[in-house]
């Protein structure tokens, strides 16, 4: 474990004064966009390496919500302007238990991969009918990060 790292989890205590309660979601969203904007602006940290530390801070932080839920009471209750409010996850229902809904999930299914077919070459279905050729929609480019 880093040096940074075993500070953090000793003053892991001082994150319950971190924040003013009057601190709210939005005070917290411009924090973070301002301490990049102080990061870029200064030209005193290199970007990749600032973003590497965040990705590791957020899995810390993340990590540390999905510990710290376990043992938190289930009962509404307001701190801090923080809501907590218990959800019942409640019933899914298990449509595949549906022989009509499997056969026209599996005719869905098939006619799905005809379509992404027809968009590299033409094709026809089982009732001897040509396949369109869909128009496309572009999904946003990110960026992927691991570690």
């Amino acid at each position: 474990m880093g040096q940074s790292a075993v500070r953090f989890l000793e003053n892991s205590e001082q994150l319950v004064t971190m924040y003013e309660p009057t601190f709210t979601k939005k005070d917290a969203i411009l924090t973070g966009k301002r301490m990049v904007d102080n990061v870029i602006e200064s030209g005193e940290v290199d970007k990749h390496q600032f973003m590497a530390n965040i990705c590791r801070l957020k899995e810390v932080v993340n990590s540390a919500d999905n510990e710290m839920r376990k043992h938190l009471p289930e009962e509404k209750m307001s701190v801090y302007g923080v809501d907590f409010t218990p959800v019942n996850g409640g019933d899914t229902i298990n449509y595949a238990e549906d022989e009509i809904w499997s056969t026209i999930k599996a005719e869905l299914d098939a006619r799905t991969e005809q379509l992404k077919l027809a968009q590299k070459q033409d094709t026809f279905d089982a009732y001897g009918n040509q396949v369109p050729k869909l128009t496309t929609t572009t999904r946003k480019s990110s960026l992927a990060i691991s570690f």
